[in-house]
């Protein structure tokens, strides 16, 4: 059902403001935790590095906005990826253009393209993690100053750091680790991802005996396959994720003490 303006309503009466999408799109590559960055090419801020993003259409939903930006300033389409709302930046001044609200998105999958470029950006690619200078992430690699981390562009380093903290926490209760993985991945591949996203080293033995023992977070692959070995050692198992939605997990994967985590006053989040 539609809804007429009431009688006597003039926009005109209230200041107006744009609203924004901004992307923290990450992947597991190389070893690593991999966030994705676009190089400004018009001011503000041209060539500092930014998360892919732009405005939202009058007549265009907020999701729909998201995944057109991300296209058009990389390259990159809609696939099998996890995406959700993480918050939304207003604070004033934020942009020097004029009043701008960003709704930031959080988004992840495996196996990700290098990006190209679109009209919006010079260049665009991936950025490990530990290469980022963002407010209050210790742990991992950031507990030392990060030398020659570039300044990135608007509140852009306070949203990455949020949007880290959302991924490492949701993946210690919930089974959306899976999502960074194929369809189909052996326990040890799963184990990197929680490695490379939380930036430690876990106890083998520990970790499959937590799977084994949590409800919810994968079941064997149907057909029985068997992953052969890189070098020495026995075929591994595959498994895959459930398809019954995420899930909460009993009991969780809580990050070690040496994590990477958001500290504010010095004490972990």
């Amino acid at each position: 059902m539609s809804a007429t303006a009431p009688e006597g309503y003039d926009p005109a009466d209230y200041p107006p403001f744009a609203l924004t999408v901004d992307l923290a799109v990450f992947t597991v590559r190389d070893g690593g935790l991999k966030v994705l960055l676009v190089e400004r090419a018009e001011d503000p801020y041209a060539g500092a590095w930014a998360l892919p993003g732009g405005f939202v259409g009058i007549d265009e939903d907020v999701a729909d906005a998201a995944w057109r930006e991300l296209a058009e300033e990389t390259g990159l389409t809609r696939t099998d990826w996890h995406l959700e709302q993480l918050g939304t930046w207003g604070a004033p001044g934020r942009d020097p253009r004029m009043r701008v609200v960003s709704v930031a998105h959080v988004a992840f999958a495996p196996h990700l393209p290098d990006p190209q470029a679109g009209s919006d950006a010079r260049r665009a690619r991936w950025w490990d993690v530990d290469d980022l200078e963002l407010p209050g992430l210790r742990g991992g690699h950031h507990d030392d100053p990060v030398d020659d981390a570039p300044a990135l562009a608007f509140d852009h380093a306070q949203i990455l750091a949020a949007a880290f903290d959302r991924v490492a926490a949701k993946i210690e209760y919930t089974s959306l680790a899976t999502a960074f993985c194929p369809p189909t991945f052996t326990l040890g591949e799963l184990q990197h991802v929680y490695e490379a996203v939380w930036g430690v080293r876990l106890d083998r033995s520990n970790f499959r005996r937590w799977v084994q023992q949590t409800t919810g977070l994968v079941r064997p692959a149907p057909t029985g396959e068997l992953r052969a070995p890189q070098g020495r050692g026995r075929p591994a198992a595959l498994f895959e994720a459930r398809t019954d939605g995420v899930v909460t997990l009993h009991p969780p994967m809580l990050r070690p003490a040496d994590a990477r985590a958001l500290r504010r006053d010095g004490v972990p989040r």
